[in-house]
């Protein structure tokens, strides 16, 4: 397997060079209407489009796309459909172990409600229910590993397992590991495909989506755009990591850069060496993580931090990754997979994710004003995004009368609010400082027999609000 041929970088991503880009859509022709108008087709906007129009069919729903859909993180991403959400430990502090665990079994059954919805609207995503698989490769991420096992259990987990060195081995080979903790309720996907196919199921009931029309203000029963402006009693914002570009929303949510490669299709010989026959989603308990997958047609795509932030909240152009987070995201992918020296990189690109001040998925609708909002996945937002949706359609039918209050609004993540981010420079300098820390603290603990979390990744995780 050669390294001599040039690795594709941007394009979006990989998923779309495979899958091709979908048909464009009319942008807004003018001034319009509607029950609802949702800004932002990703996952979020398209989930909560879906299950709106499923529950009243007579509602006049509007999404309103900057790109086209899909053109953001839920077309990027790691094809990761896990059960993790950002933020589940600080509403246990506020509002209780019980709601927390409540907010978890809620994510746990969301993993299978997007693999059932996209089975019942026929949307072929490369759906592949292996579980998640998260290692450990050193003594001080062992001891995180066995911690976070056990909260995870105490979070009601009871099916997942921990795993020593061997049966991680018997698992998937990773280099060093030497002990891993796995649970059932998590998938890999193509996330391209599911976002495609989810689109063409929201038209497919009559919604309607406008591409190539940015939002640039979003105020009370206002959406507006260079073309026009809708007006609704409810507009959503389903914006994520470009939430930032809203006119009012610079330091709501720091959009987060990951970056991602993925290899040549690897011959049966290399998988022999690897295993991976589960074809689990694959994760470490590093600080600057990385998150895998066995693709469909048998590459491995894998991502991570790389240049974690652009200053002042600029999103990237296309998907286009730093030639040196390419290089260190193959280092990567090599230490884990030494056997890989010499395989080819085929693509990358990045994208980017929204994360909040305290690092809390949330989800809301302010009933005086009929705005809500949804995000702040901070990297899991595959799953995130679903129940998101099917909250706000529950908060939007209890607000107009047309339901009551369900188990989704009672849960902890509705209505939370937070601070916003510092302005610049201090934003930039503390996302950077941060970084460097974790990077530094990854490569001590990787030699080091200490079993205790490097002092300076703790210092980050307090500065930082995680």
């Amino acid at each position: 397997m050669s390294t001599t041929t040039s690795t594709v970088n941007g394009g979006i991503s990989f998923w779309y060079a495979r899958s091709g880009l979908p048909a464009p859509r009319e942008p807004l022709p003018g001034d319009a209407t509607a029950d609802v108008c949702i800004v932002g087709g990703g996952y979020t906007g398209l989930w909560t489009a879906y299950y709106l129009k499923k529950a009243v069919p007579f509602l006049n729903i509007t999404v309103l796309e900057a790109s086209f859909c899909g053109y953001g993180a839920s077309g990027r991403n790691g094809g990761w459909l896990y059960n993790g959400i950002a933020g589940r430990d600080r509403y246990a502090k506020l509002h209780g172990h019980e709601a927390a665990v409540r907010l978890q079994q809620a994510m746990n059954d969301s993993v299978g409600e997007v693999i059932a919805v996209a089975a019942d609207e026929g949307i072929e995503a490369d759906v592949h229910r292996g579980g998640v698989l998260e290692v450990a490769r050193s003594p001080a991420q062992r001891a995180r590993l066995t911690a976070y096992h056990s909260v995870e259990v105490a979070f009601g987990e009871h099916d997942r397992v921990l795993l020593g060195a061997r049966e991680t081995a018997e698992r998937i080979r990773v280099a060093g590991a030497v002990a891993a903790t796995w649970t059932p309720h998590g998938a890999r996907l193509d996330p391209a495909k599911l976002v495609k196919g989810l689109a063409a199921a929201v038209e497919a009931l009559g919604v309607t989506i406008h591409e190539s029309t940015p939002v640039t203000e979003i105020r009370p029963q206002h959406a507006v755009t260079p073309y026009g402006t809708v007006r609704a009693p409810y507009v959503l914002r389903c914006t994520e990591g470009f939430t930032a570009g809203i006119k009012g929303q610079r330091r709501t949510w720091l959009p987060m850069n990951s970056s991602m490669i993925v290899t040549e299709p690897l011959p049966p010989s290399v998988w022999e060496a690897i295993g991976w026959d589960g074809r689990e989603t694959l994760g470490d308990l590093a600080h600057a993580y990385v998150y895998a997958q066995r693709t469909a047609d048998d590459r491995i795509a894998i991502g991570g931090r790389g240049v974690p932030y652009r200053y002042g909240s600029r999103t990237d152009n296309d998907g286009r990754t730093q030639p040196e987070t390419v290089a260190a995201l193959r280092d990567v992918l090599v230490r884990f997979f030494p056997t890989l020296a010499g395989t080819r990189i085929e693509h990358a690109w990045s994208g980017v994710l929204g994360v909040p001040r305290d690092w809390c998925a949330t989800v809301t609708l302010d009933r005086s004003t009929g705005l809500g909002w949804a995000g702040g996945y901070v990297g899991s937002g595959v799953t995130t995004a679903n129940l998101a949706a099917r909250t706000l359609r529950d908060l939007i039918q209890q607000d107009s009368g047309q339901g009551g209050a369900t188990e989704l609004t009672s849960l902890p993540w509705v209505g939370h609010r937070v601070r916003k981010w510092e302005p610049e420079p201090l934003r930039w300098l503390g996302v950077q400082a941060m970084y460097a820390a974790y990077r530094g603290a990854d490569h001590r603990e990787s030699t080091a027999h200490s079993t205790e979390t490097d002092r300076m990744a703790r210092l980050a995780d307090r500065v930082s609000g995680r």
